[in-house]
């Protein structure tokens, strides 16, 4: 009930904000406008240079966190699609972690269902050496694309691939063996993805679909207990509220099919009660693209009504938009198929040692190689989190390699560059830690100010899953430093300025390597 601008009065004279602040100001209807002192801010940048974690907080309630993502599929090869899933998911787990959260990967990959009748023939029609040959070398379209096209063409192929499937699903020695076979094959491709793109994903964070069958009869018993399940057109099938056709009709989730089948939605109301009631998740992150949303939101309403998701427990669908040509349509090759993730991924390194060699002749070959790498998946996976994961993006090697701009490998450069002031001084980094910082001049204290918003940056991520914030930091984190290295000279000045703008590009360095870090980017030291 009082007037703002006298509760702002009250503030400024309480004397709360001395030694925090060197100037106060009232503004507008009760505005305080407060100008941090540089004592203030200094003793703030000297306790994050001593801390190992630069100033950023563990939760204060740790959660466990259950992250689903990437999901490729066994025998079918890893394309564009999966990039956004797989390097967001990787940040958001990377960020999870950091923070103190127990984090469980979960690779959802689809390993199981009819397809692999007909995939388990053809490669008993191939033979299996020949067969493992292609798959491990990366051909999965074309081992898929010919049983396929086998399975159109010919009925007796057909019939044993149904017959196929049904030994497989009655657990018959030889299938199961040769469907693990097939598993096997691509995992270990996927793997060589995973380990190219450097991310987080191994084979115990493995997942299948397969999974979850053993545990579907008793979903279905449970839907049917809690008095869920209707027979709709000899389907078994759940309506959940607030869900309807484009005829007005309400929705169902087939959770049995007429032939007696478990569906997707089996699966995936499945997997909602072993990440609740085996993982005890408290959170559960779906990073899965944006049509699969009402797909989502009715498992999850169908969880609901039974019982099995309920707060504080919380699922939540973090969507993505796609990857576009230059023609602003999907991604694609000049075949019209969708690009494999591996040909993309190797021809950003390509790119990336081209432009090293031109910008560093000096580099030796193991170590330009090794450069490229850091930039070229860099650049690749700095384009996609830097985009609003919810927009589409458009795949652009020119731009995203470029050294300028708001891109991965200029982030690089900028730590690259403050590796090399200490090179050329020939200083060791380490020896300035615990240097007094001093802010004399106004790109000093922006400098300050942003490396001191990095605990703000890495909060915000989560506080809608969204990596761009962390990216946007990161770039307002590299023109400062830009600003403050073009105006206040470091070599030559007289100590104590010397040492404290030391410290303060040490500083700027270890806040850039952990930030990118946390987006899945290597820190070069040189470029």
């Amino acid at each position: 009930g009082v007037n703002p601008r006298e509760v702002a009065e009250r503030v400024v004279e309480s004397g709360a904000l001395e030694g925090v602040a060197s100037e106060l100001e009232i503004a507008g209807p009760g505005f305080v406008n407060v100008t941090f002192a540089p004592e203030f801010l200094s003793a703030q940048l000297d306790a994050v240079a001593s801390d190992n974690r630069l100033g950023v907080a563990e939760a204060d309630r740790p959660l466990t966190v259950v992250v689903d993502y990437s999901a490729p599929n066994v025998a079918k090869e890893m394309h564009v699609g999966h990039l956004r899933s797989t390097v967001i998911g990787d940040c958001l787990v990377r960020v999870m972690g950091f923070l103190g959260h127990d984090v469980i990967r979960e690779n959802h990959i689809g390993d199981w269902g009819r397809p692999f009748g007909m995939l388990i023939e053809h490669l008993l029609d191939l033979g299996e050496d020949v067969a493992a040959a292609g798959l491990t070398q990366g051909d999965l379209d074309g081992f898929d694309k010919e049983a396929n096209a086998k399975f159109t063409e010919s009925e007796e192929f057909q019939e044993r691939a149904r017959e196929r499937v049904v030994l497989l699903q009655r657990g018959d020695a030889e299938t199961t063996r040769l469907w693990q076979r097939l598993v096997e094959m691509s995992t270990a491709y996927f793997n060589a993805v995973y380990s190219k793109l450097g991310v987080l994903l191994t084979d115990d964070d493995l997942a299948g679909e397969s999974m979850y069958q053993p545990m579907m009869d008793a979903t279905v018993e449970r839907l049917d207990e809690a008095g869920l399940l209707v027979e709709d057109d000899g389907a078994r099938v759940v309506f959940p509220p607030g869900f309807e056709n484009r005829d007005g009709d309400p929705l169902p989730l087939i959770i049995q099919a007429r032939t007696g089948g478990f569906n997707y939605p089996t699966s995936d109301l499945t997997c909602v009660i072993d990440r609740v009631e085996r993982l005890h998740a408290d959170l559960m992150l779906y990073v899965i693209g944006a049509p699969q949303a009402q797909h989502l939101q009715m498992v999850w309403k169908v969880c609901e009504m039974a019982g099995w998701l309920a707060p504080p427990t919380e699922a939540v669908h973090v969507s993505f938009g796609n990857v576009l040509g230059d023609d602003r349509k999907m991604l694609r090759s000049r075949s019209g198929d969708s690009v494999r993730l591996v040909d993309l991924l190797d021809e950003a390194i390509e790119r990336a040692g081209t432009a090293i060699r031109e910008k560093n002749p000096d580099l030796d070959g193991d170590e330009r190689a090794r450069v490229a790498r850091m930039i070229g998946i860099g650049a690749v996976k700095y384009a996609d989190l830097s985009t609003d994961r919810v927009k589409d993006y458009v795949f652009d090697f020119d731009r995203m390699l470029a050294f300028e701009g708001n891109t991965g490998p200029y982030l690089q450069y900028a730590h690259a560059r403050i590796c090399s002031i200490f090179r050329r001084e020939g200083v060791d980094r380490s020896s300035v830690r615990a240097v007094p910082i001093e802010l004399v001049e106004p790109q000093e204290r922006a400098l300050a100010l942003q490396l001191l918003a990095f605990p703000t940056a890495v909060d915000a991520v989560l506080e809608n899953y969204q990596p761009h914030k962390l990216c946007t930091y990161v770039f307002e984190l590299a023109t400062a430093f830009s600003a403050f290295y073009e105006h206040c000279r470091i070599k030559g000045s007289p100590e104590p300025t010397y040492s404290s703008r030391l410290a303060l590009s040490d500083l700027t360095a270890r806040v850039l390597e952990r930030a990118l870090g946390l987006l899945g980017i290597d820190a070069p030291e040189q470029m």
